[in-house]
């Protein structure tokens, strides 16, 4: 039996007929064809399939898509939606927070949600927040410090837009 799913992915509509058991991430790979987001454990281990559903990360290797039928989901390819890197995607780029790169999509994706719910979070925060991407490579310490540049960033962007604003 299949079940017709609708999907916003980065601001666009994706829909698909699809068995019961189709992976979240399997949908976003194989229907929308948007292969940014990595399937690494398969048993939401690693957190490198981790997108943003509604905002909030959660591992698209263990949900369905037809849970997540109706609802908007952010991948890696929608921080980038103009080509400019995301303060983030910048950050790790500065703060060599690339190594293999496997692991990036999700720690990125688990960034930007850390970001979104706490502008200025400290380091432990930060180590916090990862701890349910795994990184293969063990670049933990630069993925920090790749956070750390991305929220001082943003909050110099914000603070621009607010003088902007007031000027």
């Amino acid at each position: 039996m299949l079940y017709h799913v609708t999907l916003t992915i980065n601001g666009h509509r994706y829909e698909g007929d699809v068995e019961a058991r189709k992976l979240l991430v399997h949908f976003i790979r194989e229907v929308a064809g948007l292969t940014g987001t990595h399937v690494g454990c398969d048993t939401t281990s690693c957190g490198a399939c981790t997108v943003l559903l509604d905002g909030r990360p959660v591992k698209s290797c263990t949900l369905f898509a037809v849970q997540a039928d109706g609802r908007a989901v952010t991948t890696v390819e929608g921080l980038a939606p103009s080509g400019e890197l995301h303060p983030l995607q910048q950050a790790f780029w500065d703060q060599h927070g690339l190594q293999c790169g496997y692991c990036t999509p999700g720690m990125l994706m688990t960034g930007v949600a850390l970001l979104e719910r706490n502008p200025s979070p400290t380091e432990d925060e930060i180590r916090r927040a990862i701890s349910g991407n795994l990184c293969r490579c063990t670049g933990y310490q630069n993925i920090v410090k790749a956070i750390q540049q991305a929220a001082t960033a943003l909050a110099g962007a914000a603070g621009d837009r607010r003088g902007g604003s007031e000027a």
